[in-house]
């Protein structure tokens, strides 16, 4: 059982405050609630006592696991390409399993397809809800603000965009000396066998 000032995460919902543990009565039927109040918007919701461990309730990361969340937001570079349903089906099982490194995946590569080639209607609502469930747990693990971190992972974000843009740009460059290299490899032979021919008169 969780007592009042606990750091609780409420899978696809997000992390907040145990404040007040209430019994309400719902359809003719008393139970207890514990009453978490988010980090973002201000927002309370109700979770039933008994049902913790059925809904998936538990403990906000640590500061040391938050930062290892973090680093792994920066050093992955999901795969933006591949099929739609699929990604979408891939990220929603991510985003139920509440587990935060998952969370901050699927968030890393809706923000990145955001900037690089747009999202559809179901990606950009699943990327605001995503984005609430990351930013509610790392801003009570970090003890930090909202407006803070979510600068700090857009910035992550855009530099990832600017990297993959000049690798882009260096591929390109590449295809298009590649025919210069080859005639290059081509007049050094030619240049050898002249040499060559010339030699022969000298020995004689």
């Amino acid at each position: 059982m969780y007592n009042i000032g606990d750091r609780l995460v409420y899978p696809m919902h997000g992390a907040g405050v145990v404040e007040a543990i209430e019994e309400k009565e719902v359809l003719d039927e008393k139970r207890f609630y514990y009453v978490m109040k988010m980090p973002i918007g201000d927002v309370k919701v109700m979770i039933p006592v008994n049902n913790t461990e059925e809904i998936g309730i538990r403990d906000v990361a640590t500061h040391a696991e938050a930062e290892i969340v973090i680093a792994k937001f920066v050093e992955t570079t999901p795969d933006t390409a591949s099929n739609w349903n699929k990604r979408y089906r891939e990220n929603m099982e991510k985003i139920r399993s509440g587990d935060l490194t998952d969370i901050a995946y699927v968030a890393k590569t809706l923000m990145l397809k955001e900037k690089m080639k747009g999202l559809s209607m179901g990606e950009r609502k699943m990327l605001q809800s995503v984005k609430q469930i990351l930013i509610s747990e790392l801003v009570i693990a970090l003890e930090t603000d909202s407006d803070a971190l979510t600068e700090r992972l857009a910035n992550i974000v855009a530099d990832d965009v600017e990297r993959l843009a000049k690798e882009a740009e260096a591929a390109t460059f590449v295809v298009e000396v590649k025919p210069e290299q080859e005639k290059k490899e081509y007049t050094i032979e030619v240049q050898k066998e002249v040499k060559e021919d010339e030699a022969v008169p000298s020995d004689a």
